[in-house]
């Protein structure tokens, strides 16, 4: 046996930052984990809105969305029927031009 008092001892391996960050990074997410598993769940979440208002916001929303459906149709008519008769000015406009060249082509050709 060897009584020397002064021998060396093998020292204790030392760990990196890097060591010591994967460490504490694996204990904080075993940590967050048994947090979310073990903490009590949540009650139902009361309903912001009734079902009863919901129906009742979707119905008015509906016949808003109607109204002005209808409110563009009318317009579109109205619009077309606008084209329509100008349409038909400019057809009988046309016609009348027509008529007064043959006219006058009658006129030059004798």
């Amino acid at each position: 046996m060897n009584t020397d008092i002064h021998t060396q001892i093998p020292s204790a391996r030392s760990l990196s930052g890097e060591g010591w960050a994967a460490i504490i990074g694996a204990v904080g997410s075993a940590f967050l984990l048994a947090k979310k598993l073990l903490s009590p769940k949540p009650a139902h979440k009361p309903e912001l809105v009734t079902r009863s208002d919901f129906y009742a916001e979707m119905l008015a929303t509906r016949e808003r969305i109607n109204a002005t459906h209808l409110a563009i149709l009318e317009k579109l008519d109205a619009n077309h029927r606008e084209l329509l008769a100008a349409l038909e000015r400019q057809a009988t406009r046309i016609n009348t031009l027509e008529a007064g060249l043959a006219r006058v082509d009658e006129r030059t050709r004798k």
